[in-house]
């Protein structure tokens, strides 16, 4: 399974991006989809994920409230609504998959066998 992440681009403090991560084929299993990101020099950091169903999502306490995740298994595809954009939300964002993830490893980025090539998100105060 490949994962493609777009949608990423340059937008104001207090401003919305909505990234997609489109996955080359449908899997069999039921996967998690999840978003990560790494801004220069930090190490690559969980944001949020949702399971096969929709009926469990996951966010990081920096963008709980701001940020909404959301999938359409149809169209194979994974949605990151980003609103309330923040400088410090400056990073590239990566999108991943994961099959069998048990719950206190949802956050790490280990458990997650596919990943997108990334898309910059880049906020100006």
């Amino acid at each position: 399974v490949q994962l493609q992440a777009f949608g990423g681009g340059l937008v104001q403090a207090g401003g919305s991006l909505r990234l997609s991560c489109a996955a080359s084929e449908r899997s069999s299993g039921r996967y998690f989809g999840g978003w990560f990101r790494q801004a220069p020099g930090k190490e690559r950091e969980f944001v949020a994920v949702i399971n096969w169903s929709s009926q469990n999502t996951y966010y990081s306490d920096s963008v709980k409230g701001r940020f909404t995740i959301s999938r359409d298994n149809a169209k194979n595809t994974v949605y990151l609504q980003m609103n309330s954009l923040k400088p410090e939300d400056t990073a590239v964002y990566y999108c991943a998959g994961g099959s069998s993830i048990i719950l206190s490893n949802i956050k790490s980025r280990h458990a997650y066998a596919y990943w997108g090539q990334g898309t910059q998100v880049t906020v100006s105060s």
